[in-house]
């Protein structure tokens, strides 16, 4: 009954935060939302930031288990963009408010990630020091962070695959410009 209740309340907050900004939802609007009561919110959560805090843990989990390798930079960027494009209005009433930077921790979490597969999807077979992929991983990530995050601050309204996708073809050859120019082991 818990998770069933606590799931209910993820919802009903997700319902309403694709429908109207962060800062005017309360608490009694996602109990009336799921019909329970507010003991039973304030069971499971402490207050709504705790609440979309466990959100978008929940989802970078999520990412994180869903996509167990990665084989290219497209792939990288559709995986840390995968929540925003599915919840553009809840994305944007999060990143405009006060918890922007919750949301943008857990997009920098997911970019590692997704960037650290790709990395060793495609230095799978070859010794480049730990210095020179790290410095990789911190450069690929940032540059997938800043596309999307640009993105967010221009209301989601560009045809961003299309974007990135051009992106990926100016960068394409970068891993194997890493691998020649890395400092072997």
């Amino acid at each position: 009954m818990a998770n069933f209740t606590a799931k209910a309340i993820k919802e009903s907050f997700l319902k309403l935060l694709n429908e109207k900004p962060l800062s005017k939802i309360s608490v009694k609007d996602i109990v009336e939302d799921c019909g329970i009561n507010r003991n039973s919110f304030y069971y499971h959560y402490q207050d709504i930031p705790t609440l979309l805090e466990e959100i978008i843990t929940d989802d970078a989990q999520r990412i994180i288990e869903e996509y167990p390798s990665i084989d290219s930079l497209e792939k990288c960027i559709e995986a840390t963009a995968s929540y925003a494009l599915k919840n553009k209005s809840a994305v944007l009433h999060i990143y405009n408010s006060v918890s922007r930077d919750a949301y943008e921790s857990y997009l920098m979490k997911v970019s590692d990630h997704v960037v650290r597969l790709y990395l060793n999807t495609v230095f799978k077979d070859v010794t480049v020091s730990d210095a020179d992929r790290e410095t990789t991983v911190r450069t690929v990530r940032g540059l997938i962070f800043g596309l999307i995050t640009d993105w967010m601050m221009h209301s989601m309204d560009e045809d961003i695959p299309k974007s990135w996708n051009r992106s990926c073809e100016l960068l394409n050859g970068l891993a194997q410009t890493v691998i020649e120019r890395s400092d072997r082991k």
